[in-house]
């Protein structure tokens, strides 16, 4: 079995179409169909149902299919691995954040290590928590930030790093028809036979906030679904329905306010954003995969930016930093 086989294989199999593959990859379609049924005899399967105008994967095409793709990342990271041994000159760290953390305090930290390591290649993939853990335990990502704990037990090392307060966003004005009165707190069972905005599959958020409610014996009911956040934060500030978020999210818009949500039945808790639902965040990358010195070093300078925002007090409103400074 060899790379180039994988590749071909991968590339055929993400657009179902063997002339079209061949294009992409720059070679001729003859020769990517030689290699795959090269590919093929050695695995004594077929790969692909091959009908005239439609291309469709085996079961072992869809099982082959998810560790190809991690054996190619993984020798792409090996590659940029020995590059970086000249000393930090060259590199790519491959980084999952959810979005709440791209809209807030990602970017000061890539900011910080972009000055530092100038030849480092940034590349940021925006997503739900489930599916950044999906695609760390694949390969296509080095670092992410997701929320604990994890569904199931992916093969995964997790730091926690931010404990973050959830709330209900709702638009400002009395003339909204999805206002809330002002309260110091609500609770879970308060967003019954409300209309809410909830986000897409794959979003954390979703499944915390059904969840939530269906805990407290109701099921929630949707105004619209399947956005993402800058989205759904529109869709609240117009008054489509309430949203649970990150208290960090709502910073810079004037147009929505939020309010500290409790679990159904718990005690208003008191610390130092005042009481709320909390979340952790932390730092995961694979068990089975040494991180690249460009990864280890975003690391380091996102564990120390954290440090040090913490003891300044200068972190987004509703976020806690948990790294030891």
């Amino acid at each position: 079995m060899q790379l180039q086989q994988l590749a071909y294989f991968v590339a055929v199999a993400e657009v179902r179409h063997f002339t079209q593959a061949a294009e992409l990859l720059r070679v001729a379609q003859p020769s990517l169909s030689k290699q795959i049924r090269a590919l093929e005899n050695e695995l004594n399967v077929s790969l692909f149902r091959r009908a005239r105008g439609n291309i469709t994967l085996t079961p072992a095409g869809e099982a082959l299919l998810p560790l190809a793709k991690r054996i190619l990342a993984d020798v792409d990271t090996a590659r940029l691995e020995v590059q970086e041994l000249a000393g930090l000159k060259r590199g790519r760290v491959r980084l999952g954040a959810t979005p709440s953390l791209c809209a807030g305090l990602l970017a000061d930290v890539l900011r910080r290590f972009h000055d530092t390591y100038p030849g480092i290649q940034l590349i940021v993939e925006e997503g739900g928590s489930r599916d950044l853990v999906r695609d760390l335990t694949r390969g296509s990502l080095d670092l992410a930030l997701v929320i604990l704990p994890l569904q199931g037990d992916p093969p995964l090392d997790t730091t926690p790093i931010l404990r973050e307060y959830l709330v209900v966003a709702a638009p400002e004005g009395p003339d909204n028809p999805a206002q809330l009165p002002r309260r110091s707190y609500l609770r879970i069972e308060d967003l019954q036979n409300r209309p809410l905005v909830m986000f897409r599959p794959g979003y954390d958020l979703r499944e915390a906030t059904i969840s939530a409610c269906r805990a407290a014996g109701f099921e929630p009911r949707f105004a619209v679904e399947g956005g993402e956040m800058d989205a759904v934060l529109r869709f609240v500030e117009v008054g489509l329905g309430l949203a649970v978020v990150p208290s960090m999210v709502l910073a810079g818009r004037p147009g929505l306010r939020g309010t500290p949500l409790v679990l159904a039945g718990e005690e208003a808790r008191r610390g130092r954003h005042g009481p709320g639902l909390l979340r952790t965040i932390a730092l995961a990358h694979r068990k089975d995969v040494e991180l690249t010195h460009a990864a280890r070093a975003f690391q380091e300078t996102l564990q120390e930016f954290l440090a040090e925002a913490g003891t300044a007090g200068t972190l987004p409103a509703g976020v806690e930093n948990l790294v030891d400074a």
